[in-house]
């Protein structure tokens, strides 16, 4: 099984939607994976702001897991 990593992504979603956007924790093997993941489970509610969440993916921060884990949206909070 490939490293994986724990991603903690920021994103900001402009109103209506809502005022500030939130953040994904994310299980991924890499920047694409991530983001099929948040997309995925996002069902394009948040399209419009796929473009910004691809770069946040890329400056956010990650760190290695030790263990071998399946990858996975962990959790999201968007306000």
């Amino acid at each position: 099984m490939a490293q994986k990593f724990l991603y903690l992504v920021d994103h900001f979603v402009g109103f209506p939607q809502s005022e500030y956007g939130g953040v994904w924790n994310v299980i991924a093997e890499n920047d694409d994976e991530c983001f099929d993941l948040i997309s995925g489970v996002d069902n394009g509610d948040y399209e419009e702001c796929y473009v910004n969440l691809r770069n946040n993916i890329v400056k956010a921060p990650r760190f290695a897991l030790a263990d071998a884990v399946d990858s996975e949206v962990i959790d999201r909070f968007i306000t």
